[in-house]
């Protein structure tokens, strides 16, 4: 167990490194990421990431409730930091701040690393750029039961600190792969799936198509919409039906209407 090194300066290097990687350059350079949270750090772990670094404000060491914590986070570190609480909010994320940090590396999953169902469920992601929107569906994913999550569009960065803050740690329980569109359509129609899009001009509303096969859910953000490519490959194009005068939904709250009637007729 490495001891704990207390850190009293805004300016100490860590501090500044940490600060850092809040920038997607700074991560893809040094292929690491932040994890903040109690839950997220340990799902974290138990997925086998290995924390490089821990960093704990004073306030959260001091309170005898995370005492367990405290002892499990400096046991499954290499370094461990205590941070004085004005100096812990410069590295920490967002306004959920816990006290509790952690410095790992990004794990990067291959195609080959999807473990699947006997009726597989998978959940594709184009133009999702907005952090908590693919924190939120990851966190419905996880919820649904999906194989694997495949993001094919390389401007949406899946290890911000914000993704995995919004998924309360989901991205570490589901298969979340980047590929290419191309390739993700090739392993999908070697495994047989259907894929089914939702596209605003569908005739077929997604209650009425049959869900219960091996599945492919395609979205894209509702500014930009699905490209060509999903459009083009698509078996299955279903809408899902808008009553007011607003002219779409939240991504993440498409694809909890689709994946969870996806559930629904598997149930029958």
């Amino acid at each position: 167990m490495p001891s704990i090194k207390e850190i009293t300066s805004a300016k100490n290097l860590q501090v500044k490194a940490v600060m850092e990687l809040r920038e997607k350059k700074a991560r893809d350079d040094s292929g690491l990421m932040i994890v903040e949270g109690v839950r997220e750090m340990r799902l974290a772990r138990q997925a086998g990431i290995f924390f490089q670094q821990v960093y704990l404000a004073r306030s959260f060491i001091d309170q005898a409730d995370h005492r367990e914590f405290v002892e499990f986070a400096t046991k499954e570190a290499k370094e461990v930091f205590l941070l004085k609480d004005f100096i812990f909010e410069k590295i920490s994320f967002g306004h959920r701040q816990e006290g509790a940090l952690a410095v790992c590396a990004q794990p990067r999953k291959q195609l080959a690393d999807i473990r699947c169902s006997d009726k597989p469920l998978f959940m594709i992601l184009e133009h999702v750029e907005k952090p908590g929107n693919l924190g939120a569906i990851l966190r419905t994913a996880d919820a649904a039961g999906v194989d694997a999550v495949l993001v094919c569009d390389p401007a949406t960065d899946i290890y911000n600190p914000n993704v995995i803050r919004s998924s309360l740690g989901a991205i570490f329980t589901v298969a979340v792969v980047e590929i290419e569109a191309p390739e993700a359509f090739k392993f999908l129609k070697s495994k047989g799936v259907v894929i089914c899009a939702t596209v605003p001009q569908a005739e077929k509303v997604y209650t009425e198509a049959d869900l219960n096969v091996p599945l492919a859910v395609v979205m894209g953000s509702e500014d930009q919409g699905l490209g060509e490519f999903w459009v083009e490959h698509c078996n299955t194009p279903i809408a899902i039906p808008m009553k007011g005068k607003v002219d779409s939904l939240n991504v993440s709250v498409s694809a909890a209407i689709v994946l969870y009637e996806t559930i629904r007729q598997r149930k029958k």
